[in-house]
């Protein structure tokens, strides 16, 4: 079924630009990717438009891009078959054009009256059909490569008209703004990794495989810094749906590489789960203990240390943790103001915020997470009730319209293969485990930004959670999650 180009979510924001510099950059909600060099204006603009297909490929839709170059700017359609759409593309205006000076009226010629009569104007030939090899020549650009002339072009009469000249640009030394002697295009680093990589020790140059080259684009994409703090909810209405192990492996990959102040909260409206399963600082405290001192940590005089005296940090991961109410007396439950007072806290002091949340969707605390929420998450378990429970927190966000739907439209879900710990070792526990994993994977494919699966792992059953504790195999799909987890922001 064809999309129109209403239809097409303007999410996320790209714009391909192309200078007249010979230079391009291809920006993905704010992060800029360099376009490699060409040796036309046109080659620049099939090698940006490479990278909008890549894009759209991932996001296994049709993208709308905004493009710019020298020549004009528009918007576009791409579609992850390579279709190109033009919905507009207004071209730059062409430079003046000057009548000729006047001149002396001329006297009139006399008239002459020819006796022979003119031959009869041959009947106009009908406009040829383009051929096959030209359509497809225009298929092939990108965009319009030169300003289309104006349909309301008035039709040439037999009356002489006005001479007019093209006024020439004076000819100038190129500005040194205009050019330069970096190297644009990112060096190609050798193979690290499997038998290229110890070729390469060996001192013989080897390219990386496909697969490291993979890994090395999702490192790159967790290691950028985004303007602004982002806030991430993890969700799901089922408990046991493996929600504080992704907020922890969440946290600790965004934290490891891209070395930005990292807090994981733990919005349950009651006690949660997190302060088990990670590292315990110095104290006690918790989320109540923050609200109460909100007054004094979002005073400009307060240093950027005290921050610790609330959170939890893990000492190997390098986030930290803010723990909800463990006090086994204690009856409150969080507001949804205090919600407010706690994200305006955490966003002044870090610039991630992964929040952990309870099994009630109607919860004030709950929703107002969603509110302040850049990025879903949904966590699931290879078992049928726990993807039934996501299948229906997506539905009733969906169902709520604006920000909550289009938070549900550009969901990852995360498939973690499950399997009883005493037959975690058992071939055929583990076949079925991954068989329903991928059974539910494509059941939600269709209805979500991306869905990534996860590997059984014993360190993620029990206990404090630690990223190198992890199997090789399972830090590697943690990062492709982490990754399609960024590309949100």
């Amino acid at each position: 079924m064809s999309t129109t180009s209403t239809e097409v979510l303007a999410f996320p924001n790209i714009r391909a630009i192309v200078r007249d510099n010979g230079t391009a950059e291809i920006v993905v909600a704010g992060n800029s990717r360099i376009v490699p060099a060409g040796q036309s204006l046109q080659d620049l603009r099939t090698n940006a438009l490479a990278l909008v297909v890549g894009e759209a490929q991932t996001l296994n839709r049709p993208v709308r891009v905004q493009i710019e170059d020298p020549e004009g700017h528009g918007e576009l359609i791409v579609h992850p078959d390579n279709r190109i759409e033009s919905v507009s593309y207004k071209a730059r205006p062409a430079r003046r054009r000057a009548e000729a000076p006047g001149t002396a009226p001329e006297a009139p010629a006399p008239i002459v009256i020819d006796t022979v009569p003119a031959p009869a104007p041959e009947p106009a030939a009908a406009p040829a059909e383009p051929t096959a090899a030209a359509a497809a020549a225009v298929d092939r650009q990108p965009w319009p490569p030169n300003p289309v002339a104006s349909e309301t072009t008035p039709a040439p009469t037999s009356e002489p008209e006005t001479a007019v000249v093209t006024e020439e640009a004076p000819v100038t030394r190129r500005s040194l703004k205009e050019t330069s002697f970096l190297v644009s295009a990112p060096v190609l680093e050798p193979a690290t990794q499997g038998w290229r990589g110890a070729l390469t020790r060996l001192g013989f140059r080897m390219d990386p495989s496909a697969e490291e080259l993979s890994e090395r684009e999702d490192i790159r994409t967790v290691s950028q810094h985004w303007p602004g703090p982002r806030t991430i909810a993890v969700v799901n209405r089922k408990g046991g749906a493996n929600k504080t192990p992704t907020v922890v492996m969440l946290s600790a990959i965004l934290a490891r590489y891209s070395g930005a102040a990292t807090v994981a909260w733990d919005n349950n409206e009651s006690q949660g789960t997190l302060g088990w399963r990670t590292e315990k600082g110095a104290h006690d405290r918790s989320v109540l203990d923050l609200i109460d001192s909100s007054t004094e940590l979002l005073s400009p005089s307060t240093n950027a240390a005290e921050i610790a005296k609330f959170v939890h940090h893990q000492t190997a991961d390098k986030f930290d943790v803010l723990r909800s109410d463990e006090n086994e007396e204690g009856d409150h439950e969080v507001t949804a103001e205090e919600v407010d007072i706690a994200h305006q806290v955490l966003t002044r002091y870090y610039r991630l915020v992964v929040m952990d949340s309870g099994n009630t969707a109607r919860a004030a605390n709950w929703r107002r997470m969603i509110h302040h929420t850049n990025q879903l998450v949904v966590p699931v378990t290879a078992i049928e009730d726990r993807a039934e429970a996501a299948r229906l927190t997506l539905q009733t966000l969906e169902s709520r319209g604006g920000h909550d739907a289009e938070l549900a439209r550009n969901a990852v879900v995360i498939v973690s293969e499950s399997t009883d710990a005493k037959r975690a070792m058992s071939g055929d526990a583990l076949k079925r485990a991954k068989d329903e994993a991928q059974r539910i994977a494509d059941g939600f494919e269709p209805f979500v930004r991306a869905v990534v699966r996860i590997p059984y792992d014993p360190a993620l059953v029990n206990g404090p959670i630690r990223y190198e504790a992890l199997q090789p195999a399972t830090q590697r799909a943690w990062l492709a999650a982490a990754a399609a987890v960024a590309k949100g922001f």
